[in-house]
């Protein structure tokens, strides 16, 4: 038995939970709705609050699927509740990061100022100049916007000049070796 797949998801207060006859999981909170398809032969139950994901088989694809969907569905629950976040840093001179309602502008050393839009239930904040939170109710989302940011300018091993995630360690290298 999956390890992930086996365990019951709670449903909190304030959140509800729809299966439909095509197994459509969505789920409906505080902060947002969310639709996850479950495929056909997985099956999804809900009873006295809690949420649980059963598979037919032992069967290689139904295993692999099995706790794949639970962790889906249990994300899309702490999003609608909660909500994930990712945090990123920028390290250079000049390097600074401006949120104005759904747009982040970043100076990061272009001749040009690079602008992101922000999709729907996904917002930034900038605390600091030098640091940028992605905010939202998806996590692949969140996590997908926070990997763009960081693609304008990664971080590089001599001076860790770039924008980096916050518990990310940058290995730095040695830069060349001076005569004797």
């Amino acid at each position: 038995m999956s390890r992930i797949g086996k365990l019951p998801i709670a449903v909190p207060s304030g959140v509800t939970i729809t299966i439909d006859d095509d197994n459509l999981v969505t789920v409906k909170g505080p902060k947002g709705t969310l639709s996850q398809k479950v495929n056909k032969d997985i099956e999804v139950k809900q009873e006295n609050g809690v949420l649980s994901v059963n598979r037919p088989s032992d069967s290689k694809p139904h295993k692999s699927m099995h706790g794949l969907y639970r962790a889906l569905i249990a994300n899309m629950v702490k999003g609608v509740t909660t909500g994930f976040s990712k945090t990123l840093l920028m390290e250079g001179v000049g390097y600074r990061a401006t949120a104005e309602g759904k747009k982040l502008t970043l100076a990061v050393g272009y001749s040009h100022p690079v602008v992101f839009e922000a999709p729907q239930d996904v917002s930034f904040e900038t605390p600091a100049a030098n640091r940028i939170i992605v905010h939202g109710i998806d996590k692949q989302v969140v996590g997908a916007i926070a990997a763009d940011i960081r693609e304008v300018r990664k971080p590089e091993p001599y001076l860790g000049k770039g924008i980096r995630y916050e518990d990310e360690h940058i290995r730095r290298k040695e830069g060349k070796a001076g005569k004797k």
